[in-house]
């Protein structure tokens, strides 16, 4: 099964998607994972991602991948690769894939649609908090002068509210509220947070697309290592500029 931002719908130019837990090589006991980094055998991984963006029409050598460590740092890039020490990728080139791996962090695609430029976002809860949102849309206006009020923001299935529960120490990190303290313990509201990231640097509300689903509520349809552990898979969010017709 794969999940199409409703947000992009009018935009043929690009191609948005984020893969689940369902479908992958039969027998893998990991479902449709699509990450090297688990422990499952590389040749199910590769079919897998074969299958996922093959349907997509999205090639294997045209991806762009963050290492994805916990930070704020976002890098520009103009070709295919895998990109160390960084959670969030940006482009203005055509035919190159940018991807975030998940299993309850927030996963963010941005499209700027008069400048031409995209961008995909990795968000757990550390990078939330050091505001890796705001810094990818400044990123975006310095480099390609792009106007925030311009930019279109999908957020992903994640950690809900429902049930992401967090330490005091990561709960004193966020205002108040973005927190809930009950019978659960305390509750972070990731999704919320990114939320507010995006409108303080100038995105509009009504072009910010939330996801309401929950990576660790619902196990028939995604990975949740909250849930898991280290028996989850891992989901990818994808964005791209389709080639020009005549680069085809």
């Amino acid at each position: 099964m794969t999940l199409r931002p409703g947000l992009f719908q009018d935009f043929p130019e690009i191609v948005a998607a984020m893969s689940t837990r369902q479908g992958g090589v039969p027998g893998s006991p990991f479902g449709m994972n699509l990450s090297y980094r688990v422990g499952d055998d590389p040749s199910r991984v590769h079919e897998n991602r074969a299958a996922f963006f093959g349907s997509l029409g999205i090639p294997l050598d045209r991806l762009a991948i963050p290492s994805q460590v916990h930070s704020a740092t976002v890098r520009d890039v103009d070709r295919a690769g895998e990109y160390p020490e960084c959670d969030a990728l940006l482009t203005g080139t055509r035919d190159v894939a940018l991807c975030v791996t998940v299993a309850d962090c927030v996963p963010i695609l941005l499209y700027a649609p008069a400048r031409g430029v995209i961008g995909a976002v990795h968000a757990g809860w550390r990078g939330t908090s050091a505001g890796i949102l705001v810094l990818a849309v400044e990123r975006m206006r310095e480099l390609f002068q792009v106007d925030p009020s311009d930019l279109r923001a999908w957020l992903g299935p994640s950690a809900a509210v429902c049930c992401y529960t967090v330490g005091g120490d990561v709960a004193s990190q966020f205002d108040a509220r973005f927190v809930t303290r009950d019978g659960r313990g305390i509750v972070l509201d990731l999704k919320s947070a990114n939320r507010h990231l995006l409108l303080s640097a100038g995105v509009k509300p009504e072009r910010i697309e939330v996801s309401p689903a929950c990576t660790i509520t619902e196990s028939n349809r995604f990975h949740s290592y909250r849930r898991d552990r280290e028996a989850s898979g891992r989901m990818m969010a994808v964005i791209a500029l389709r080639p020009s017709p005549s680069a085809r």
